[in-house]
């Protein structure tokens, strides 16, 4: 009884960490969405990732929904709900015509098509605890999925030696979320939390790691630009639009 006692106690506390440290990730767009206000304009960026979120969240609800009593699961997916649809709304209000139509698109095919394709199959298909365990397998395999998005990201830092588009902070921060994600998972017995988040703290530890190996190359490339104010970042422009993604897509759980 006392074990028991102490692992819904510890599932609290990490579950309760999760949204704390989840919360403030979900705010970490907010600069580029006030430049997107302040310019109004999307100012090249991506919507994809924002949309992709949201699916995300709204699938995470649906398993909530049907395996009850998951609270830490739904109150921090309600918020990112919330969040990701005010980035959305954002974006779209300042897109061009080409963009927003592109953009009303994908949500159609991931948050519509998509998720409803989920719920009806798992509706029709199987009932019970299968139903449950059907959905929490698609929740996986998905999270695994956008854990893999820094790759790219991790690819171009090493390649070009550079990290000023992968902060330090950030990574740190996705790293800790999927630890306590992990510890919330595995004391409440949820193992579709559980394992992608052991992916997710493996990239993000795989992310700091690059940071420390790469991190004296940014002040020897802002030496070399100082010494060149001529040459320019062939790679910013896609630097800017994948850590955007990649970032977004890691921090979600």
């Amino acid at each position: 009884m006392l074990a028991l006692l102490n692992a819904h106690f510890l599932a609290f506390v990490f579950g309760l960490l999760g949204n704390i440290i989840s919360f403030l990730v979900f705010l970490t767009p907010l600069p580029t969405f006030y430049k997107i206000y302040r310019k109004k304009s999307e100012e090249g960026y991506q919507a994809v990732p924002y949309i992709v979120a949201l699916f995300s969240a709204a699938l995470l609800l649906y398993y909530t929904v049907l395996k009850t009593n998951a609270y830490m699961i739904v109150s921090i997916n309600c918020i990112g709900c919330v969040i990701e649809i005010t980035y959305l709304a954002i974006y779209i209000f300042y897109a061009p015509k080409t963009s927003k139509i592109s953009t009303l698109v994908f949500i159609s095919i991931f948050n519509i098509c998509g998720l409803g394709t989920v719920m009806l199959i798992s509706m029709i298909l199987v009932e019970g605890p299968k139903r449950v365990e059907l959905v929490g397998w698609i929740c996986a395999v998905i999270n695994l999925a956008v854990f893999a998005a820094p790759l790219s990201i991790m690819r171009r830092v090493i390649r070009t030696k550079s990290v000023e588009y992968m902060p330090f902070m950030l990574s740190f921060s996705l790293t800790l979320c999927a630890t306590e994600w992990f510890f919330y998972g595995f004391f409440v017995k949820i193992f579709y939390i559980a394992v992608p988040n052991i992916a997710g703290f493996l990239f993000g530890i795989t992310q700091m790691i690059l940071y420390c190996v790469y991190k004296d190359s940014n002040k020897q490339n802002g030496r070399d630009q100082t010494e060149k104010p001529n040459k320019k970042s062939t790679d910013k422009e896609d630097f800017e639009v994948e850590v955007v993604a990649d970032n977004q897509s890691n921090r979600h759980n």
